[in-house]
């Protein structure tokens, strides 16, 4: 009988010391794999007439909560229009829909409990040790996952200790197109910390400014070699020379390991030489991208958000404090850059630009 799978995580949360179960899913389902299975218990339904069914029941759904419906199949689910907004006075104006507007939804309690009369746990062993990289962070600009040749990397994690003297341990940055650096630079290595200055691996071409992070050790003198990767890209600032001049040189940003930029900046209005960065992200409700400045730090300044529906020529404006009032792009790989948000960076991405006059 099939099984819900489970692993022992350590909660370092508590005192004293506790486990929690880690869900461990086995697959992933949908309109299809659904279709299919009702499809093999009812052999008189046609599977791609079940998927059409379950597609257009969704599409009503979707439109009875445009019409302010609350939809709620019985022994299953409720589906709710869920409004989030504060505002000061009653005569203030709505925030936007993507702010004001969000979807609800709650499963029944018969429902949940008849999954959990059928269902099964198991526990499963625990994974072997190996490296676990959970942050990476610019200690000098204060900002994760970027990639500083002139700052110190700071690593966070677990069983990241490694023998220095051996030749096959240690910390590897890799570009996702080509080229790859062992770090010599360490100023601090444990099993929770590694610091260094990290040596970045030049690649073919200027824009691809992605990196992979690996740490190898043997826990023992004559263990197995044992190897973690950090599950998110490291990205390098990229230059942007003479963009106070009329005819700058178009220079290509926001891209991995292609052989041709994603998006080029090709413009800009500014009055001086300035540091920023520039963000890519997929709204999770609309499926569109969106493109935005940001300031250098977290949290910090942002230019109002351009979205980018296709390949084309776009105007981002500045944010507030900014030499920079505008810098234009232009999105030559709709498809591969929104394929490159979903694989390798949840959605969202960010490069360092150096804008300079």
């Amino acid at each position: 009988m099939a099984t819900i799978q489970c692993r022992l995580e350590l909660n370092p949360l508590t005192t004293p010391a506790s486990y929690k179960l880690r869900f461990v899913h086995q697959g992933i389902g949908g309109y299809d794999e659904v279709a299919a299975r009702l499809a093999l218990k009812n052999p008189t339904w046609n599977a791609d007439m079940i998927k059409a069914v379950l597609q257009g029941s969704m599409d009503e759904i979707r439109e009875m909560l445009c019409e302010g419906m609350q939809v709620r199949l019985e022994d299953a689910c409720t589906f709710r229009p869920s409004l989030h907004a504060r505002l000061d006075s009653p005569d203030d104006p709505l925030p936007p829909m993507d702010e004001l507007l969000d979807v609800t939804v709650s499963v029944s309690q018969p429902f949940i409990k008849a999954v959990q009369q059928k269902a099964r746990i198991e526990v499963l062993p625990p994974e072997e040790k190996a490296p676990v990289i959970l942050s990476a962070a610019d200690t000098v600009l204060g900002l994760n996952d970027v990639l500083n040749s002139a700052g110190v990397l700071s690593l966070s994690g677990s069983n990241m200790a490694f023998d220095k003297s051996r030749p096959d341990c240690g910390c590897l940055l890799k570009g996702t197109r080509s080229g790859s650096a062992k770090q010599t630079q360490l100023a601090s290595v444990s099993d929770t910390e590694l610091l260094f200055v990290p040596n970045i691996p030049p690649q073919n071409d200027p824009w691809n400014n992605e990196h992979v992070l690996s740490l190898s050790t043997r826990y023992t003198e004559n263990g197995t070699l044992r190897t973690g990767t950090y599950g998110r890209r490291l990205r390098t600032p990229l230059v942007l020379t003479n963009f106070g001049h009329p005819n700058p040189q178009d220079v290509g940003i926001l891209t991995g390991d292609a052989a041709a930029p994603y998006v080029k900046a090709t413009a800009a209005q500014m009055s001086a030489s300035e540091r920023l960065r520039i963000q890519a992200v997929l709204d999770s409700r609309s499926g569109q991208l969106l493109l935005s400045l940001l300031a250098m730090s977290e949290h910090g300044a942002a230019g109002d958000a351009v979205t980018a529906a296709a390949n084309g020529t776009y105007t981002l404006p500045g944010f507030s404090g900014s030499a920079v009032s505008s810098l234009s792009v232009k999105v030559e790989n709709h498809a591969g850059l929104v394929a490159l948000l979903r694989s390798s960076y949840h959605g969202r991405m960010v490069d360092i630009l150096d804008v300079g006059m």
